[in-house]
């Protein structure tokens, strides 16, 4: 029985291993094609090369980031996250050395060129490495802590209001846990055309991308958050999608210091942005005007994202989407109190928030 579990675990590994190089090296590829680095003429030739980077990479990183994952989660829980993109810092070093060692010896890249080879993918290495493994780590946690909720859930059959207690956070995991695949490609295109430009600016945005990432991760251990750290992440997302919109993309945000303790549902307001970015932002050549405000007011708090696009129904909303998970999860911690609404004021779409809270 050890035997087949251990076969189907290795098999399972083998697989999902596969799977992450190539879809690294598609992603890559149609990243440097976008970006005019690479023409159509000599595609398979750095296809080719990508694949061997990112297998020289992605298999050690695979390995690296789970052994230390399982080890030193319990034990060093506010370090992980360090010592993971540490790992894979490690990880893109050596596999860039063993990469280029390899294309050399395949004739891909000339003798004497060995070192310019590794010097030239080395910076790009790291961020797609740390992007992506840390977009691939906080999945998989995410996904863990899931099931142990659900197993848990099943196992342990106690009291109902415990059950739905259970049921609900296991829901509020769900929904907090989705990464969205065109936000990443978007911004990894983004860092990779600002690098040989703005190195500065691509580092700040790697930063931002791996606090939105680590957020994700967190939130989960519970259910609300103070405002000033969804407020944080609503300005990381915000200045991520700037990098790509430029000033299409222009927002405020207006709201007192006073409310930074306020406990609000986290990537509450981040979805509310991102639906403002996604569909006005991103469909009209001139951009979008966002404008984020709060105050509490009586019976609870009330937050408005505004923007200039052209308005939408509420109830053409279904419950897959970002906002229809959100209205599902205020009602899960607000009951009646939670309220989420749309209108049009003065020619604008304003999407309102309210729920009953203290500061």
């Amino acid at each position: 029985m050890n035997e087949e579990r251990h076969s189907s675990n290795l098999s399972s590994l083998v697989f999902k291993a596969f799977w992450i190089v190539f879809g690294a090296t598609l992603l890559i590829f149609l990243m440097f094609v976008s970006q005019g680095f690479v023409r159509l003429s000599g595609s398979g030739q750095h296809l080719l090369s990508i694949f061997v980077y990112a297998a020289s990479i992605a298999l050690p990183s695979m390995w690296l980031v789970t052994q230390v994952s399982v080890r030193y989660s319990s034990r060093l829980p506010r370090l992980i996250v360090a010592i993971q993109a540490l790992c894979l810092i490690i990880t893109a070093s050596a596999g860039c050395l063993i990469g280029a060692l390899i294309l050399q010896f395949a004739g891909i890249v000339q003798p004497g060129g060995y070192w310019i080879e590794y010097k030239a993918s080395l910076p790009f290495s790291i961020v797609i490495t740390l992007a992506i493994g840390m977009s691939m780590s906080t999945y998989e946690t995410l996904r863990y802590k899931l099931q142990a909720a659900t197993l848990e859930a099943r196992t342990r059959q106690v009291e109902q209001e415990r059950a739905y207690k259970l049921l609900a956070e296991a829901r509020l995991s769900s929904l907090e846990s989705r990464i969205h695949p065109h936000f990443l490609f978007n911004t990894l295109n983004s860092i990779a055309a600002l690098i040989p430009t703005d190195p500065q600016r691509a580092e700040d945005t790697v930063g931002k991308l791996a606090s939105l990432l680590r957020f994700s991760l967190n939130a989960p251990h519970s259910s609300l958050v103070p405002l000033a750290q969804e407020l944080k992440i609503v300005r990381d997302y915000l200045e991520i999608e700037s990098t790509r919109f430029g000033s299409r993309l222009r927002y405020e945000i207006s709201i007192s210091g006073a409310l930074d303790s306020v406990p609000v549902p986290p990537l509450a307001l981040q979805t509310l942005v991102e639906n403002s970015v996604k569909h006005v932002a991103a469909k009209r050549t001139e951009g979008a005007s966002i404008q984020v405000t709060g105050a509490m007011e009586p019976g609870g708090v009330h937050f408005k994202v505004i923007d200039d696009g052209a308005g939408f129904s509420l109830g053409a909303i279904s419950p897959e989407h970002g906002l229809g998970n959100l209205v599902a999860r205020l009602d899960l911690l607000f009951g009646s109190a939670g309220r989420l609404d749309v209108t049009r004021e003065n020619e604008k779409t304003v999407v309102s928030m309210s729920f009953s809270a203290e500061v």
